[in-house]
């Protein structure tokens, strides 16, 4: 399609943006289709190229005074919903072609949630790990000096990604409030005594889990009794793995960037208590797991192989829960092969475009990042709201909202595949249902 060409042309070595724009694109072929207005008012032309893109240097000290200089960049997609929102993420591998791919994906998965928010995403290549809590705040200061003048409670409200977390959200809260001289709903993530809202940390675990559960609950089964495979131990695993103990399915791997971790016996609450506690507090690698608990076996990282070991284990259920691209070709047949039948993807785009197709070729329920984890921006939505009517609902309202809202995502990703003849393709269904809200608001609101 001559759309892909010219992203590929216009911005040739950005892999994962062009990625992502071709499964969208490869999706809304029927839509375009049956709605050629889509074609002559350029919708998917200007739904690729960022409305705004600010980039900028962030000098910091660490703590023996040396100076360092990290790229802070903001990609304001599209506000053709609501004012942008989407995380910030500091990690060395942070770029303006990942950033676009998670800003583009951002705009769908916002728009599922049925929630005014447009789409945007943010960062550096800052790396917060082995520095200390002086030097996280003094980066953190700097990065907001320059991007305060970027976002505001109706313009841009980011919230947390890789790398960032309740520690980073409260110094540039701080630095915003000191600079802006105002307290204000601007960043999501937010502790809970200063304007958080309680399920924020749970929500992307929780919804890709409740996603799952939906996807089980059309075909009549539930999670009763299943093992799954969990990559990650960062947020969004751990409150993943909660869920589903929670519904009666245990949790056998997880992961960090140094190797994961097999526990045949599976992850109980006492474990996973433990792994909160070595990833949160102490700030430690999964390795220790393996000596705490000498039943479980932990494997390292090694680069030179062509596949991750972890997606090979017999289980039911499978939660990438890590980063992008994490799943090539072999390890969704070693998925298939190992008698997983149910993919919910709690990362943003964890697998390959390979991956995927073998995927939906078995048949698989499989969950798509920018449906399945939709849960995270959610709860940031609805910490907006109470931030604006200056209350704080309680847990359970949280999380009953939280859980209607993945019924409703996973409803109109099922309604719409079926209505463009894929039943229970998900990526189609997610992918045309987001495009269709944002395309038409494009189209209400005219050229700009």
């Amino acid at each position: 399609m001559e759309i892909f060409e010219l992203v590929k042309n216009r911005d040739p070595n950005e892999r994962e943006f062009h990625q992502a724009v071709h499964e969208v694109v490869e999706s809304i072929k029927p839509v375009l289709d049956r709605n050629p207005e889509y074609r002559s008012a350029g919708i998917m032309e200007r739904i690729v190229e960022p409305e705004r893109v600010i980039m900028f240097r962030v000098p910091w000290a660490d703590d023996d005074g040396d100076v360092h200089v990290n790229r802070g960049f903001r990609v304001e997609m599209s506000s053709a919903i609501g004012p942008y929102k989407g995380g910030l993420r500091f990690h060395p591998s942070v770029n303006l072609g990942i950033l676009k791919f998670l800003a583009f994906e951002q705009v769908f998965k916002n728009a599922l949630t049925s929630l005014p928010m447009g789409g945007g995403k943010g960062g550096s290549d800052f790396d917060p790990k082995g520095k200390s809590d002086m030097e996280v705040m003094r980066f953190c200061q700097s990065f907001m000096l320059e991007l305060s003048r970027h976002i505001g409670p109706n313009t841009d409200i980011p919230a947390g990604d890789i790398g960032v977390g309740a520690r980073e959200i409260g110094y540039m809260f701080g630095m915003y409030k000191k600079i802006r001289n105002e307290f204000t709903g601007v960043l999501t993530g937010k502790g809970l005594n200063w304007g958080g809202s309680l399920i924020r940390p749970e929500a992307t675990g929780y919804g890709s889990v409740y996603f799952a559960a939906e996807m089980l609950g059309a075909q009549g089964q539930t999670f009763e009794g299943r093992t799954a495979l969990v990559s990650g131990s960062g947020n969004v695993a751990q409150f993943t793995m909660e869920k589903l103990l929670e519904l009666g399915c245990t949790p056998v791997t997880f992961s960090d960037s140094s190797g994961y971790i097999y526990d045949e016996k599976g992850v109980d609450r006492e474990k996973l208590e433990y792994i909160m506690q070595l990833k949160n507090v102490r700030r430690g690698r999964v390795k220790e797991y393996a000596e705490k608990y000498p039943e479980a076996v932990y494997t390292p990282v090694d680069p030179d192989q062509e596949f991750n070991p972890l997606w090979n284990h017999k289980a039911d259920c499978a939660f990438p829960s890590a980063t992008q691209n994490e799943i090539n070709g072999r390890d969704a047949s070693n998925l298939v092969a190992n008698g997983v039948r149910v993919v919910s993807e709690g990362a943003n785009m964890p697998t390959m475009p390979e991956g995927i197709e073998i995927f939906l070729d078995a048949g698989m329920l499989y969950g798509p990042g920018k449906a399945a984890n939709a849960g995270g921006v959610s709860v940031s939505g609805l910490e907006m709201s109470q931030n604006s009517m200056r209350l704080n609902w309680p847990r359970e309202e949280v999380d009953n909202r939280l859980k209607h809202i993945m019924h409703n995502i996973h409803k109109s990703c099922m309604d719409t595949a079926e209505h463009y003849g894929t039943p229970f393709n998900y990526v189609n269904g997610a992918n045309i249902a987001g495009f269709v809200k944002v395309a038409q608001a494009m189209l209400d609101q005219g050229v700009v």
